[in-house]
Formats: structure tokens, sequence, C-alpha cells
């Protein structure tokens, strides 16, 4: 019976693979990392270097035990160590989102023309604006009085 054990947990292990996006539980959190409990009993540890994108001083503020979080397989050692890695999923789903997705809001859609004619118009206001305000200070001077 132990050659259909390695079989099936040689099969689990196919799943696994680099560049793989895996859900799981975070099942201890240590000071270099956190450990996550994977499906079919595997675990996997994700660096405190590979946390955030953001300098990560207390893993804590970022992640809790019990906490549910989505990571991609980095590394798979010698050992079946699994490496993930929050920080390189969130960098793949930005650089693969659409512009219109993280565009400003109101600004989806325009095309380039309409864009340019409303900075032109804002331009052209801030200008009046300005112009106005600088011709309201050159008249402000001291007037003199005839002294008789």
């Amino acid at each position: 019976m132990k050659p259909v054990n390695k079989k099936r947990r040689e099969r689990q292990f196919m799943q696994i693979e680099v560049g793989k996006t895996v859900k799981g539980v975070i099942s201890k959190i240590t000071n270099f990392g956190a450990f996550v409990a994977l499906d079919g009993g595997k675990s996997g540890m994700i660096h405190i270097s590979e946390v955030s994108t953001d300098y990560v001083r207390d893993i804590h503020t970022y992640l809790n035990e019990g906490q549910t979080v989505e990571a991609i397989i980095i590394t798979i050692d010698e050992n079946n160590r699994i490496g993930l890695s929050i920080k390189k999923l969130l960098e793949i789903k930005k650089a693969t989102r659409q512009p219109d997705e993280y565009a400003p809001a109101g600004k989806q859609g325009q095309s380039f023309e309409d864009m340019m004619n409303r900075f032109k118009t804002e331009s052209d206001e801030k200008i009046s604006d300005l112009k106005k305000g600088v011709e309201s200070k050159r008249g402000s001077g001291f007037i003199k009085k005839n002294n008789k």
C-alpha cells in the first residue's frame, strides 16, 4: 500500500507548481513571515519581504492568523517547501489590469481630444484668475496726499 500513498502524494504535488495562484489560511505568524495552510494538507510560507509592495516592519499589521489569503507560488525547493508571495501576485494583477480600471473617476472612456479640450479650458480659467489677482494688487499702492 505504500506505493499507492506515494503516488497519491506525488499527484498532489504535481498540482502545485511555480507561478500558480493558490488560496490558503494563515496558520502561524512569525517575525520573518507567515505560514499558510493550503489544500491537500500542504503548507507554504510567505516571507515578510513578500507580503506587500511597501516596507513591512510588523507583519501583524498586514496579516492575521485565520485570515484567508491569495498568493502566487514563487519557489518549491528540493524538500518540497513552498514559497509564496502576495506582493508578486499584486504586481501581476496591477500589470494585467485594463487602463480604464485605474483611471481617475470621471475620465474613463474620454477621448484624447476631450481631455485636451478640458485641460485647455481649465488652464485658461486659471490664467485668467491669476491675471485678475495680479492686476488688483498693482492698483493698491499708496496714494500721495498733497502737502500744502
